[in-house]
């Protein structure tokens, strides 16, 4: 096993009007790709090399801060490329929506709790649905930790990220976050997440 950089799921105009491409090209091509470039620097010669990332993240707290802060922005972008789609927005169905009526009460309000979490998030660093113990929790994380690291308050499996750094959002926003995280509602690709719901949902079978 071996870590690499994956090709972006679509043009970098594909996200637009919601995500401008201009954007979506220093954040992929930039941003995503130097992250992932220090995080193959730091781990050089190391048994990390062939180590899966989410083994990794178990005992971040082990590792220098140019493993936890590189490897994790190498993961959480490839996370929320994937979750993003021209063809998202929306609601989910299926699993994925009962659960997430269960958990929240209704659609608009675990909409709302998450949009909250992405606003209120100081600074950098991104909001997530994870699953934990099973259910589904909306949690946030600074700069570029995610919930799979051992230094996290609230551990779990991501199932849907959103970036809330203003590399992900100035050009067009400027320092509006709260449009950005309306407008991102529009692109979610619920198809993915639903995917990664199942999958988190086996591997605690």
């Amino acid at each position: 096993m071996s870590h690499v950089f994956p090709d972006l799921p679509y043009s970098y105009d594909a996200l637009e009007p919601y995500i401008d491409a201009k954007t979506m090209e220093v954040h992929y091509s930039k941003h995503h790709r130097t992250y992932y470039d220090k995080f193959i620097t730091a781990i050089k010669g190391s048994e990390l090399e062939k180590t899966p990332l989410s083994d990794i993240f178990k005992h971040i707290s082990k590792h220098p801060p140019a493993v936890r802060n590189n490897g994790g922005g190498y993961y959480n972008h490839i996370l929320y490329w994937n979750c993003m789609s021209q063809y998202g927005g929306g609601a989910p169905d299926g699993d994925l929506a009962d659960a997430i009526i269960e958990h929240f009460g209704s659609i608009a309000q675990f909409q709302q709790m998450f949009a909250e979490a992405a606003v209120n998030t100081f600074g950098s660093g991104f909001v997530w649905l994870i699953v934990q113990d099973g259910k589904l929790a909306i949690t946030s994380t600074s700069n570029q930790d995610n919930p799979l690291m051992d230094v996290v308050e609230a551990q779990g499996e991501p199932i849907l990220a959103l970036d809330v750094w203003e590399h992900a959002y100035y050009i067009s926003y400027q320092n509006r976050r709260p449009e950005y995280v309306d407008a991102w509602w529009n692109v979610v690709n619920w198809d993915a997440v639903s995917e990664n719901y199942a999958v988190a949902l086996a591997q605690h079978a």
